[in-house]
């Protein structure tokens, strides 16, 4: 380990987020393993604001290391309604048992703490809308529909599933306008045709996608041959982004001046961390966001879900979690 003197960047990445103590205060079944939660504030007052996009952290007790466990999961209600926030969550025995803990322990009256809200998948201005939502992947994109609807701008919803049990939320999906969500259930119909449905977009179209990998996957791949302007979010960073070679690096703690060294096989963000780097942290799979970092030297090995094409080439920020660096020194403000 070694000491550097650096001088000071002009602004910093403010990634602190308020906490929440919080009660369940309404808890319903929506589709097959899914269930919707309301949330109140325990002193009564309003939440902050928030953006058709948004998630929260869900803090759900503490891991093995005593670490603060928690999930992300979005806002689906009214960002109007600031004095509710309300999230929906599917029940997966695949995943890291944060979705089954919600299922078994998260009834009404129960008290918890939440943290946020943090928006990586905003709502920009387009000429027209087209959305894709897969099962749970509704809860980010429905009040996205609400916001365009609501503008009177051009938008319609292609709502997939396995079957219809599985399609969320169907009693808000009722409420939009007519005509322009389309239901679609493989069992029923086989896969969507997605080349087609895309293939009349124009470039003032903007898609925005929710859902399991593969759909994504396949829309991301459609954005390359079309005009059109791709957004998503994901549940999971891909198994492998192009380019990512693992080597080792160094990387400064700016604030600090302290060097350390990152091996082959260990994240970034746990070297950081063993060495006293107050970093906020998550989920540790590059999707969530709340480790990102600003980059004050170096080039980053972006790994991660979140950032847009663009912002992976600014490389202003990295999530330390899974990203690397390709430059054999990364300095970061921390």
């Amino acid at each position: 380990m070694t000491d550097v003197t650096l001088q000071r960047p002009d602004g910093e990445l403010d990634s602190l987020q308020e906490s929440y103590p919080v009660r369940v205060i309404e808890r319903r079944d929506v589709a097959e393993d899914t269930i919707s939660l309301a949330l109140k504030r325990i002193d009564g007052l309003d939440f902050p604001a928030w953006d058709p996009g948004a998630h929260i952290d869900v803090v759900l007790g503490t891991d093995g290391n005593g670490e603060a466990l928690s999930r992300q999961y979005s806002l689906w209600g009214d960002p109007g309604n600031r004095s509710v926030w309300r999230i929906a969550i599917l029940k997966d025995p695949k995943s890291r048992g944060g979705s089954v803990k919600v299922h078994e322990t998260l009834a009404e009256g129960v008290r918890l703490t939440v943290k946020g809200p943090r928006n990586h998948f905003p709502l920009e201005p387009a000429g027209e809308y087209v959305f894709f939502a897969g099962g749970i992947g509704i809860t980010p994109i429905l009040p996205m529909v609400r916001a365009v609807a609501a503008k009177g701008q051009p938008w319609r919803l292609y709502f997939l599933a396995r079957n219809r049990a599985r399609l969320a939320l169907l009693d808000e999906i009722a409420l939009l306008p007519h005509g322009r969500v389309v239901l679609h259930c493989d069992e029923e119909a086989g896969l969507i045709d997605l080349p087609s449905i895309t293939g009349e977009l124009g470039p003032d179209a903007d898609v925005y996608a929710c859902g399991p990998g593969p759909l994504l996957d396949a829309l991301e791949n459609l954005s390359a041959l079309g005009p059109w302007t791709f957004h998503c979010e994901r549940f999971a960073a891909p198994a492998s982004m192009p380019g990512s070679d693992e080597r080792p690096f160094d990387v400064v703690m700016f604030k600090s001046g302290r060097t350390v060294h990152v091996p082959v096989g260990v994240s970034c963000l746990k070297v950081l961390r063993d060495n006293g780097a107050d970093v906020d942290w998550s989920c540790g799979e590059g999707v969530c966001g709340t480790c990102e970092t600003e980059v004050v030297e170096g080039t980053p090995d972006h790994r991660d879900a979140v950032l847009t094409p663009q912002e992976r080439g600014a490389n202003e920020t990295m999530m330390p979690c899974v990203s690397r660096s390709k430059s054999a020194r990364i300095i970061l403000n921390i």
